[in-house]
């Protein structure tokens, strides 16, 4: 079946790229998975053009036989599991996210609201593969992020809560560099180095080359996951985007660029049509991991700078946002440390009042 739904991503997708990315792999490894099932087979399934991949009569032929096997065995997981869930008498929840500090939060919350649940965690580097799984209703919500102009492939049928409008990529860079000794980096002082990117990353690729291309930037970029591209800042061969989340290391800096250049939208995906219990689900889910995301950002020294930048009057989503910024202001406990933690420019902040703190349930 894996096979099948290879085939399938390929000839809907047009591409061996853009298939590689919704199956959350790289391209040379499909390009070899499918020249194995040509082999085994016996004959070539897609002609390989400049402007894409399109079915020869031998792949159109197995394709028509496909898709309908697929979505028979679709239908059967579904009902399998939904009779699987119901064996211990425990209801259970499903939870799909890309990368993120702040699961490790979410998941203790929900473990605390709702004891009686099985949470189950599928962790994937691709965003459009985990709608994909929730439309196939073989994940309940996935926590994904999208690339400021790099849509994600949102499947019929799935409702969208936005956890953030727009998340603010920082740069990770070694703590040698010269430009970690300044609080906000400029590109330009990034122009000499070689970035790092994983590709297989819905949009990331594509985000930063629009960000480099619009800073007339144009430097070396090598592909790699994320935990290479970590062992390589902290060396000084590359620097890379990263979460505002993420945390400093004694060899490796953190920091925000000039002006915000990458962004991301932060999203929590379910099925529509679901019922009153359902829904009230969806809320403690989406509840614990706002939750959740705000107390890591407290966490990060850059990016709770960041946080306490001054503050413009907004509504809406922004509005939101900016309330959260406000409660990161009042931080507790005392804080007046720089960037990375230590002895710094912040002025000290304080909790005010009784249970102040980060979010709607006080500090944590």
């Amino acid at each position: 079946m894996r096979h099948l739904r290879t085939l399938c991503a390929i000839a809907e997708t047009g591409s061996l790229h853009r298939a590689a990315r919704r199956l959350g792999t790289s391209q040379p490894a499909l390009t070899t998975q499918l020249r194995r099932i040509e082999h085994s087979l016996g004959g070539l399934l897609f002609f390989r053009e400049r402007t894409g991949c399109r079915p020869t009569p031998l792949g159109q032929t197995v394709l028509s036989r496909a898709r309908p096997l697929l979505a028979g065995m679709d239908a059967l997981v579904t009902e399998v599991r939904a009779a699987a869930a119901g064996v211990d008498g425990r209801p259970r929840l499903r939870l799909g996210s890309t990368a993120s500090r702040a699961i490790p939060g979410w998941l203790r919350r929900l473990r605390e609201r709702l004891p009686g649940t099985e949470t189950q965690l599928h962790v994937a580097v691709s965003a459009n593969a985990l709608l994909g799984l929730v439309a196939l209703g073989e994940l309940d919500v996935a926590f994904v992020h999208e690339v400021e102009g790099c849509p994600l492939r949102v499947p019929d049928g799935l409702d969208q809560r936005v956890l953030l409008e727009r998340e603010p990529q920082f740069i990770s860079l070694s703590v040698d560099h010269p430009a970690a000794r300044q609080d906000v980096v400029e590109l330009a002082d990034l122009a000499g180095d070689r970035w790092m990117v994983d590709p297989s990353v819905d949009g990331e690729w594509d985000g930063l080359r629009r960000m480099l291309t619009a800073a007339g930037l144009n430097p070396r970029v090598l592909h790699g996951d994320y935990l290479t591209a970590a062992n390589l800042v902290a060396t000084g061969e590359v620097v890379t985007p990263c979460q505002p989340t993420s945390r400093p290391r004694s060899d490796m800096a953190v920091r925000p660029l000039r002006g915000d250049p990458l962004g991301v939208r932060l999203l929590l995906a379910t099925r529509q049509g679901a019922d009153t219990e359902r829904e009230a689900l969806y809320g403690t889910v989406h509840s614990a991991l706002e939750e959740a995301y705000w107390e890591a950002a407290r966490q990060s020294a850059p990016y709770r700078a960041w946080l306490a930048r001054p503050l413009l009057r907004a509504s809406g989503a922004r509005g939101r946002q900016v309330a959260w910024q406000a409660a990161l202001m009042e931080l507790e406990p005392r804080y007046d440390g720089g960037l990375d933690g230590g002895p710094g420019h912040g002025p000290a902040r304080r909790a005010h009042g009784p249970g102040a703190g980060l979010g709607p349930a006080g500090g944590r």
